[in-house]
């Protein structure tokens, strides 16, 4: 899986901001992507959330991510928000 990092500064970035920034991303390789499955720091809340705990050292939504069509990864100011594109 590939791995983009973002670094955003001087303003608050909101869950939907970096969504909406990854998504840009995201489609340049691959113009139909979605979000397989993600996670945001702050509120400790993940998705799919049914998958608590970690499977092989990874947290159970990135492991879904991973098993589901995830092709990029994309971390957002060190892990406030990560996402998982299709």
């Amino acid at each position: 899986m590939r791995e983009i990092d973002i670094q955003i500064s001087g303003c608050n970035v909101s869950q939907e901001q970096a969504q909406k920034i990854g998504q840009l991303l995201a489609q340049q390789d691959n113009p139909d992507t979605m979000v397989i499955s993600r996670f945001n720091r702050a509120a400790n809340a993940c998705s799919p959330c049914c998958l608590k705990g970690a499977l092989g050292g990874k947290p159970g939504w990135e492991v879904y991510g991973e098993n589901h069509g995830g092709q990029l990864k994309i971390t957002v100011n060190k892990g406030d928000y990560i996402f998982i594109f299709s």
